[in-house]
């Protein structure tokens, strides 16, 4: 779906740090707000008038203004076809040695590894690990039958954190427990635990989760928050009885976004001055939609932050309480006692509250309630598990929530994904397909010549290194609230919601793609490309050629 995006007008956030930074792509300026400082010299690189500010991975890099056509990638001279990395590339990793016969210790684990990555692993017996990509990971190599069980599980918990990882899996297998970090959104196997000490590990989970350890056969939820090694930990766990075993999942919170604001989220100039617009109306709904683990949380608590001030009252309700901010009255659900979502709301009601976030709209009742508390002169920010802005509307019409009252209460609605963000230090250029210049030109009105691919280097996890949020922000106009009140249908619909003066989540991310944040097979794993081409005759038939 082209949207009829007017790409010469849209302005994105921009910002520079020391005068070192500015990025503008069609006007369009993402923000990548966190240290381009010391030793990051003459960065002006534009892409169409159209860039983005890269962040503190790209320090002691030294950059030179690049330009081709207008279009510009860091450290590259496009004009010439000529790479230029600068130093900004260096795949010789010193410390690591696996293909290079190098001997590495693990806790007094000795591994040695040949060229052919043949390897002989010394484990005491106790412990045994299988990489079946043939490539080494970093390995954590425990020694169970001479380190305590306490230990071994800070160990795990320490390292997952260290490493960046969203979640700890404990799969039970019929030999083994496996550990597996997802680490970027993909998961990977880290080690093996001996049948013989499962038990013991994962009792020593759920003793640190606050679990009852002698319950096995039902599922349970717990949480862990603690200090290891001078590290704080806050993690929610969960306990599930499966064929061959307890599996536990633990979830790493990591608040370092939420603290920063909102100006550290990518948002463009454009979507963050109309956040910035629905964040100061009096009342009304603003709605983040996404799939679990999309970062919505990290969103409303960014927004939670700007609104808590000192003349406001604000009370969340949440399930559970992912973090706990100073000023601001946030209550625990609690099912077993009839403490739900929408109990807690009827009594927020009584309670003078300026601003009231819900945690998540689950249900009819929860939906409605936050509908009408919004027409009596409150602010409601809540989540919703939904794709984008068009079908949160459709969501909360099937919730019943009535036609009158959603168009006079809805004020916005965020949506988005997270993308794999390129590695900047080893991240490479290739010409883009046909297809993909087809693409560019009829979404973002672009010639792009050359786009990025991921690399390999000792910082990174297989070329990516985080994540991005790839975002859609719909203000509600009021020929949108006048369509939803009238119950105009879908087509008519989508027509007004995606206009020149809305970037939809497709363009958003090959925005990104342009600036070499990301990739576009990571945009088009995210956002299904038949929705999106289905208007567009010359697209379709090279994609159906495509799949041939």
């Amino acid at each position: 779906m082209n949207n009829g995006m007017d790409n010469n007008n849209s302005n994105f956030f921009s910002g520079s740090i020391n005068n070192q930074g500015n990025y503008n792509v069609n006007n369009n300026t993402y923000y990548d707000p966190n240290n381009m400082v010391n030793n990051t010299q003459n960065v002006n690189n534009d892409v169409n008038n159209q860039g983005y500010y890269n962040d503190g991975s790209m320090q002691n890099i030294n950059y030179q203004t690049n330009n081709y056509n207008n279009v510009g990638y860091n450290g590259l001279d496009l004009n010439n076809s000529n790479i230029q990395y600068d130093n900004n590339t260096n795949l010789d990793n010193t410390n690591n040695q696996y293909n290079n016969g190098g001997t590495n210790n693990y806790n007094n684990v000795n591994i040695n590894s040949d060229e052919s990555n043949n390897d002989t692993t010394n484990f005491n017996s106790n412990m045994y690990y299988t990489n079946t990509s043939n490539q080494y990971v970093d390995l954590m190599a425990l020694d169970f039958a001479n380190t305590p069980i306490v230990d071994a599980a800070n160990q795990i918990l320490v390292t997952a954190s260290d490493k960046g990882a969203s979640d700890i899996h404990l799969d039970p297998a019929i030999d083994c427990l496996k550990v597996r970090f997802r680490i970027d959104g993909v998961l990977e196997t880290y080690l093996h635990v001996p049948n013989i000490y499962r038990q013991n590990l994962t009792t020593r989970i759920k003793i640190m989760s606050g679990m009852n350890i002698t319950e096995t056969r039902l599922p349970q939820d717990g949480a862990i928050k603690t200090t290891i090694n001078g590290i704080n930990l806050d993690m929610r766990v969960s306990a599930l009885p499966t064929k061959k075993g307890e599996k536990i999942v633990i979830r790493i919170l990591d608040y370092s976004k939420n603290i920063k604001g909102i100006e550290h989220l990518y948002f463009s100039q454009l979507n963050y001055s109309k956040i910035v617009k629905m964040l100061n109306v009096p009342n009304g709904i603003i709605l983040v939609t996404g799939a679990t683990g999309s970062g919505k949380s990290t969103t409303v608590y960014s927004f939670l932050q700007r609104l808590n001030t000192e003349g406001t009252n604000i009370i969340t309700v949440e399930d559970p309480v992912e973090m706990e901010i100073e000023g601001i009255n946030q209550v625990q659900v609690n099912s077993d006692i009839g403490l739900d979502f929408a109990a807690v709301l009827r009594s927020i009601l009584r309670q003078d509250p300026n601003i009231i976030m819900i945690g998540e709209i689950r249900d009819s009742e929860t939906a409605k309630i936050a509908v009408r508390a919004s027409i009596t002169g409150h602010m409601v920010l809540s989540t919703i598990h939904t794709n984008n802005s068009l079908n949160t509307i459709e969501r909360l019409l099937d919730m019943d929530v009535e036609r009158y009252l959603l168009a006079s209460s809805l004020e916005g609605i965020v949506s988005q994904k997270l993308a794999r963000r390129l590695c900047d230090k080893c991240k490479k250029t290739r010409s883009t397909t046909q297809f993909e210049k087809t693409m560019f030109k009829n979404f973002l009105n672009m010639d792009v010549s050359e786009v990025y691919e991921p690399g390999e280097c000792s910082e990174c996890n297989h070329g990516y290194k985080g994540r991005i949020a790839i975002q859609e922000v719909l203000d509600i106009s009021q020929d949108i609230r006048d369509a939803i009140s009238q119950g105009l249908r879908k087509e008519e619909l989508r027509k007004l919601v995606y206009t020149k003066d809305v970037i939809s989540m497709f363009q958003d991310g090959l925005y990104k793609v342009v600036a070499g944040f990301t990739t576009i097979e990571e945009i088009l794993k995210l956002i299904e490309l038949d929705d999106e081409i289905e208007d567009n005759k010359e697209l379709t038939g090279m994609l159906m050629n495509k799949n041939k």
